[in-house]
């Protein structure tokens, strides 16, 4: 079985999508599992990086929710595949995805979802499921605590779903993820990093609140 993990984040290094589908790799176990590994991180894939993924039976996409959607680079990809994809002639492709948000809730992901579901039909794929992340400003912070441990302890076995969906080609609901971890812990320390960032770049905390 040939399988795409896909980091649609716009980072080149150090993105939570990368750490999650790194994560999220080790789950995908058997002796005739082929993984390829690819990242868009621009509004445009190239012809041999289109023909890796025509010839993958399931497509795995991991990125950031950007505005309760898509990020618009990764949408752009998304139209050029769709236009590749369409004349495959029925051959099935299952599209899966992992999408994180920086909110606590993982219900936020929801739209963005959709519109990965959506668009699999558009491009006469089958969909197969979807992984909602909320508490995704903790991902990279907390990197070396893997899935099953501390306040991760919940994603392995939402990873082990997954994964259970890809390697069995299957269709399932949507799973939603939020480390266990106090709200409003989570929310100082987000707002600690604003304040950090704000510092860094020379500029004062009122500078948060101004408004065009």
């Amino acid at each position: 079985m040939k399988i795409a993990l896909i980091n649609g984040s716009p980072k080149k290094k150090d993105s939570a999508s990368g750490l999650v589908l790194e994560n999220f790799k080790a789950f995908l176990t058997g002796d005739d599992q082929i993984i390829t590994e690819l990242h868009f991180y621009r509004p445009q894939i190239s012809t041999e990086e289109v023909d890796k993924l025509m010839d993958c039976d399931a497509l795995v996409f991991a990125f950031p929710l950007y505005v309760d959607a898509i990020p618009s680079h990764l949408l752009r990809c998304l139209r050029q595949l769709e236009w590749v994809l369409t004349a495959l002639n029925g051959r099935e492709i299952l599209v899966y995805t992992i999408v994180n948000c920086g909110f606590y809730e993982s219900q936020h992901n929801e739209l963005a979802i959709e519109m990965m579901k959506n668009w699999s039909v558009r491009a006469g794929l089958k969909w197969g499921q979807g992984l909602a992340i909320g508490t995704g400003g903790m991902l990279n912070m907390l990197e070396n605590i893997k899935p099953g441990q501390g306040p991760f302890k919940k994603m392995k076995k939402a990873f082990k779903q997954l994964a259970n969906q890809i390697l069995t080609r299957s269709s399932a609901e949507t799973i939603y993820f939020t480390a266990s971890f106090p709200r409003f812990l989570y929310k100082l320390g987000g707002e600690a990093g604003w304040r950090k960032a704000i510092k860094e770049n020379g500029l004062k905390k009122k500078d948060l609140f101004l408004q065009k």
